[in-house]
């Protein structure tokens, strides 16, 4: 049942089919994913595209995608489609700049920030945080997983940001909302309530406006949220913008797309509403901080750092992985090939508390390079510099689950297993037992299940 003072309230909002809306809300939700074009070259058949995402397919049903070694190695993410739009408004609004540092305020646990890291390239940075530390761990593991190393992974309140003033060319806040377009989940209408709805708002504000100072004048600030209360939405834009001069920023729709404008004061929105979307409820706008002529575009961030690039470690490594010279460091006996450059990440990591500042390629024991999981999921790595070893389905979840492995088939020493031609990880084989690299704390813990779906 959905709430009654939500339905008074969806009556109200001329840009919404208030009873197209509450039918769709009472069925099933629609299940997409997001494919990663580093991992999974290959044509995808036989899904419908995502309209605003060339990367994104709807699927007939909700796979159990734990089963599917695919999605451990990161070849694709599942991402509910109206989400993906901001991708699309993040192409439109940055077309033709490179070089971008990127802020995804609330990241975990990580499908924009993955989706976002694709979009940047190795020009980019994203710096994907988390406030909650539990869910930050979890942001980590899927930006590892996704491999593209181009993401510094934080766990900062909103307020620590002010202390990178005019850093970023554009700030993603995915609000922490009433979730009203999640309302297909029993739990999300359990949730709901007008007095948590009014909390959000005031939260929201605070959220923005703390994060404000870091965002460049001329930076754009993506702000979305998953529910459909215009007081979370374009009323909260709006008074962010009067509040600091900032400007709309308008895309360009296809004619007869499903997303509906949502036009507030100076403001206009995206609004995504199931019955006329496949996906979930959500909207998103974007404006621009002002620029006064006292102002450069950027403020200095300054570049002395005792994080220094390590030429030993770039030649220890250079066989192994394709990254920049400027970003493989050293740090306590690890070779870390960085997200930026040395002196860039010096000067974040001094004001922020890191837990992922790029790709750990390894560790050196006895002089011998032991390589870390990380560098088995760079889309950066030479796989032609290890030995690798195919393995089949059952083979694949046996190493993912930690479970004993066979070795008497594979080669010994240090092999790279794969799965479908796809890295899944490192093992030792030592003849009479094999050492498996998975990380423990990823391991795979649910029991067998009979049924295994295989989505690519």
């Amino acid at each position: 049942m959905l709430p009654p003072e939500f339905l008074e309230r969806i009556e109200r909002q001329a840009y919404i089919d208030a009873s197209g809306l509450a039918e769709a809300l009472c069925g099933p939700s629609a299940a997409s994913v997001r494919v990663n074009r580093f991992k999974w070259p290959h044509r995808v058949s036989g899904y419908d595209r995502v309209e605003w995402e060339p990367d994104g397919f709807y699927l007939p049903g909700r796979p159990l995608y734990t089963s599917d070694p695919l999605f451990h190695a990161g070849v694709y993410y599942p991402q509910e489609s109206s989400g993906m739009f901001t991708g699309e408004m993040f192409r439109q609004v940055t077309a033709g700049q490179e070089g971008l540092r990127v802020l995804d305020l609330c990241g975990a646990p990580g499908g924009k920030s993955t989706h976002l890291a694709s979009i940047l390239g190795d020009d980019g940075l994203l710096v994907a945080n988390e406030v909650i530390r539990s869910r930050s761990a979890i942001l980590a593991e899927n930006i590892t997983k996704w491999g593209t190393g181009n993401v510094i992974v934080t766990n900062a309140d909103p307020s620590r940001f002010a202390q990178l003033p005019a850093f970023f060319d554009v700030v993603v806040a995915d609000a922490p909302c009433s979730g009203e377009g999640m309302f297909r989940s029993p739990v999300a209408v359990r949730e709901w309530s007008l007095q948590n709805a009014n909390l959000c708002c005031e939260r929201q504000r605070r959220i923005i406006m703390e994060v404000w100072p870091a965002l460049k004048p001329g930076g754009i600030l993506i702000y979305s949220t998953c529910t459909f209360n215009p007081a979370e939405n374009e009323e909260n834009v709006e008074w962010i913008r009067k509040g600091t001069g900032a400007e709309p920023v308008m895309i360009n729709l296809p004619p007869g797309s499903p997303v509906v404008p949502v036009r507030y004061g100076g403001t206009e929105g995206y609004g995504f509403y199931p019955g006329r979307v496949r996906g979930e409820g959500f909207f998103i706008a974007a404006i621009r901080k002002p620029v006064t002529p006292a102002q450069d575009e950027r403020a200095p961030d300054g570049r002395k750092s005792a994080v220094k690039p390590s030429p030993e470690a770039f030649e220890k490594t250079i066989s192994l992985a394709a990254f920049d010279r400027e970003r493989v460091v050293m740090h306590e006996g690890r070779i870390i090939a960085l997200a930026a450059d040395a002196g860039l990440f010096g000067f974040i990591e001094a004001r922020l508390p890191v837990i992922k500042a790029g790709t750990m390629i390894g560790e050196l024991k006895k002089n011998e390079l032991i390589p870390a999981h990380d560098l088995s999921m760079s889309a950066r790595q030479r796989q032609e510099a290890w030995t690798r070893h195919s393995l089949s389905r059952e083979e694949a979840l046996a190493f993912l689950r930690l479970e004993a492995l066979n070795g008497s088939a594979m080669p010994e020493g240090r092999v790279l297993l794969t799965y479908r031609d796809v890295p899944l990880g490192f093992v030792k084989n030592l003849g009479n037992r094999v050492n498996n690299s998975y990380p423990r704390l990823w391991r795979i813990r649910m029991e067998r299940e009979t049924v295994m779906t295989e989505i690519l």
